[in-house]
């Protein structure tokens, strides 16, 4: 069976690894008219996550903290696998951010 069609923003250019990042919707109400998904480049998730901030200028500050550091509130996984800022993004893998759960 063919898999559904997914509807991504893409970048053009450049040699890094392109990422297809799926953001949370709470992230992107606080950005009219940004999609959930979206085509990012870097090798690293702290890269991926500049190439987002160039364009959707302010999401870097939602997702970081200063240090920088990844909130703690948020997760992010790249291809299933939590991830740090320094872990490496193959081509075209999932990067997605996900806020933490918590309860008890």
């Amino acid at each position: 069976m063919a898999e559904p069609a997914r509807a991504v923003a893409h970048v053009d250019g450049g040699a890094d690894p392109r990422a297809i990042v799926h953001l949370p919707r709470a992230l992107v109400a606080l950005f009219p008219g940004t999609e959930r998904r979206l085509e990012a480049r870097g090798a690293t998730v702290a890269a991926v996550i500049d190439d987002l901030d160039r364009q959707v200028p302010g999401l870097a500050n939602r997702v970081l903290d200063a240090g920088p550091s990844i909130r703690t509130h948020l997760n992010v996984f790249v291809a299933g696998k939590r991830a740090t800022l320094a872990t490496p993004v193959p081509d075209r893998a999932d990067v997605h951010i996900i806020p933490a759960v918590s309860g008890g």
